[in-house]
């Protein structure tokens, strides 16, 4: 079994919650849905937490999704601000930074990848290989 413990940086933040095995998620899923859901608009984490399903990440322990959230901050990928504008308590809105923006490009760039390994894979299994590997004779 490996040993995670002393790693730091991005690849830690996902605390194992996304891409254990089983799950068929990649490693660190969490932190990309995240990016890309802050892409979009400015959010809180309840919110954040609530959308998270579409991606296929069930429901979790709200203090281990804020804790990733802040690990997020400390390492320049999201920042956040209170949000006192409305009736009850404050909230914190989490926005997208130009580090998480740029996590979020190789996140792409490493999925593009990942995604032509497995239609080749996908296309090999249903014994259509591709037409680089076909023989003519």
């Amino acid at each position: 079994m490996r040993d995670d413990s002393d790693r730091e940086g991005p690849e830690r933040a996902g605390g194992g919650l996304a891409g254990t095995a089983g799950t068929g998620m990649p490693k660190n899923w969490l932190i990309s849905v995240v990016l890309l859901l802050l892409r979009e608009w400015s959010s809180y984490g309840y919110d954040l937490m609530e959308r998270l399903g579409a991606f296929g990440i069930a429901a979790m322990n709200p203090g281990t999704f804020y804790r990733v959230l802040r690990q997020m901050e400390r390492e320049g990928m999201v920042s956040s601000a209170w949000d006192t504008s409305g009736q009850g308590p404050a909230r914190r809105v989490y926005s997208i930074t130009e580090a998480g923006e740029a996590y979020l490009r190789l996140w792409v760039g490493s999925l593009e990848q990942y995604r032509a390994m497995l239609d080749a894979f996908f296309r090999l299994y249903a014994g259509k290989p591709n037409a680089t590997t076909e023989t003519t004779d």
